[in-house]
């Protein structure tokens, strides 16, 4: 299977159509319908849970579960206080970033459907240069051009309602894709791609399937800790993102060497289970899939470690995808590490032999 067949027209339609639909953290619904719909020719059914994830099964009556994970929601804000002039402060949803807030525009999502604001931020005439202030939660705040507090509520907004940036999928020089959310409803993109794939080349497993669209990863890996416990997997590989270490201002020594386009980035850590982690170290290398190594501490930080402490223990392994600018709106990956992640997974899978335990003691 060429590298470069891998996605077609239709897939980046997908792509972008899923990136621009709003999925905060808690109100991933929508986004997860638009997903399922695209999934559905290639799973034989679905199962879902009360907080929204989504499970695409192929061979539901198998014993053996294998299941390749992504997350579906996005970080974002709530109104938290609405002053007398109409004025919202705001508190996180996930890891939304204080700094980029001032004068980017937002969506505000209430019954009444999208109220358009912006982040306010003092003119630069008219902050004082010797203690200049720099954004933080407590001083960043959203204007919806109302009066008083009558307006803002006669539009809808009240506290708790969610908050969003409107930024929208593009592709700079031909292969980078940028958008808000790529962290990561890329993930549950490139699990569905693998779904595709498997349908359109006539693979059949030996095992159960479950493409997984966890939703509430922002907040703590709620949504995998959730569906862990419904599925009972006897493998789980997850796919999330890391950061691309070679833009300005970050230490390598601290967070690694890795760079977009050199290929996926299989983890190092305690969750992560050693032989499964080989068995795709072995399929990178036998399959000509360029991959990087990133070594992480305690703990990965994605859904991997929610599977793999589950249900007295589940072997997990994370495979990631090389981001620039995470948690901002311009969040940036290469076409060829999205196209390797796909590959790699697929070709894991059918290495997998049915009931295999990945014992470190046979």
């Amino acid at each position: 299977m060429s590298t470069k067949s891998i996605l077609k027209d239709t897939s980046i339609a997908f792509l972008e159509s899923y990136l621009n639909n709003a999925s905060p953290t808690g109100y991933e619904s929508e986004g997860q319908k638009l997903w399922m719909n695209y999934l559905k020719p290639y799973v034989d059914t679905f199962v879902t849970d009360t907080y929204g994830t989504a499970v695409g099964v192929i061979n539901p009556d198998a014993p053996y579960k294998v299941v390749i994970e992504g997350h579906a929601d996005e970080i974002s804000w709530y109104v938290n206080y609405i002053t007398e002039d109409g004025l919202i402060y705001v508190i996180r949803n996930g890891g939304s970033d204080h700094q980029i807030a001032p004068s980017k525009r937002v969506n505000i999502h209430t019954k009444n459907g999208i109220v358009k604001g912006v982040f306010g931020w003092p003119a630069i005439h008219t902050r004082l240069r010797d203690k200049e202030e720099v954004p933080k939660l407590s001083n960043i705040f959203i204007d919806l051009g109302c009066e008083n507090k009558e307006q803002v509520e006669a539009l809808g907004v009240h506290v708790g309602c969610v908050i969003t940036y409107p930024d929208e999928f593009m592709i700079l020089n031909e292969n980078k894709f940028v958008c808000r959310a790529i962290d990561n409803r890329m993930g549950g993109f490139m699990i569905a791609e693998v779904a595709r794939l498997l349908h359109e080349n006539k693979k059949k497993l030996p095992f159960g399937l479950y493409i997984v669209n966890s939703v509430q990863e922002e907040i703590g890996l709620r949504g995998a800790e959730m569906i862990a416990q419904r599925i009972k997997p006897n493998v789980a590989i997850v796919t999330d993102v890391c950061h691309d270490t070679t833009t300005p201002m970050i230490d390598k020594k601290v967070e690694g060497d890795l760079k977009m386009g050199k290929g996926p980035v299989i983890g190092y850590s305690p969750a992560i289970q050693n032989k499964l982690r080989d068995l795709i170290v072995d399929t990178a290398a036998e399959k000509n899939i360029p991959f990087q190594r990133h070594a992480t501490s305690r703990a990965t930080g994605t859904d991997t470690d929610a599977f793999a402490y589950s249900n007295g223990g589940v072997p997990s392994a994370l495979i990631s995808l090389p981001l620039r600018y995470m948690h901002t709106t311009v969040e940036m990956v290469h076409r060829d590490d999205v196209e390797n992640v796909i590959k790699l997974i697929y070709e894991s899978l059918l290495k997998i032999e049915n009931n295999e335990t990945f014992s470190y003691f046979k």
